[in-house]
């Protein structure tokens, strides 16, 4: 390293070219949250279905896990469903929502396309969905490095309501595609 001086008269570091290291984008957080168990009344079409009080005392729970292991969210994708829209009203998660009518009855393709569209300047990201595609969704974006195999075995198990899978997303949400993130893990709020 040498000592320029600017046309200021202030010294600066030179760097040689070969030293310069590559700006890299940081780690991102993925949360897939599928909604809390749900109630079926009578006459009431599914895309209206309420939660069960069940549902609502796990989102709750959920909501408090998220706040005590992560850094704050960000932004929400959220289903246009009404168990998804209360599933995160009880979460107590206060962050940008976007609800996605693409996400009720949507393919794995088709939430990853809805990630993709986030902007940059979000590092933890939670997209509130359903079953079968949140699981499919977490378990075809696994395996960059860092994945945590059992809890994808787990989640090819059962993606229990109000369960949460955390992937690592390294770089920008429009790189994101299947294999890039890890999986670091799975948690299913339930009283003790």
């Amino acid at each position: 390293m040498t000592d320029i001086t600017a046309r200021s008269g202030v010294a600066r570091a030179e760097f040689p070219i070969g030293n310069v290291s590559p700006v890299t984008e940081p780690d991102r957080n993925l949360v897939l949250m599928r909604h809390g168990k749900s109630a079926y009344p009578d006459g009431i079409a599914d895309h209206d279905r309420p939660l069960a009080p069940r549902g609502v005392r796990e989102a709750a729970l959920a909501g408090d896990w998220l706040r005590a292991n992560l850094p704050a969210v960000d932004a929400v994708l959220c289903s246009t469903a009404a168990r998804t829209r209360e599933t995160l009203a009880c979460s107590g998660i206060d962050a940008p929502v976007q609800y996605v009518a693409r996400l009720y009855g949507g393919t794995p393709g088709t939430v990853i396309e809805e990630i993709n569209r986030v902007a940059d300047d979000v590092t933890t990201l939670l997209v509130v969905g359903h079953e079968p595609t949140t699981s499919s969704v977490a378990i075809l974006l696994a395996g960059a490095d860092g994945t945590n195999y059992a809890a994808v075995d787990r989640i090819e198990e059962k993606f229990p309501t109000s369960a949460m899978a955390v992937l690592r997303v390294p770089g920008r949400w429009a790189d994101l595609e299947v294999g890039s993130a890890a999986l670091i893990e799975f948690h299913v709020p339930r009283k003790d």
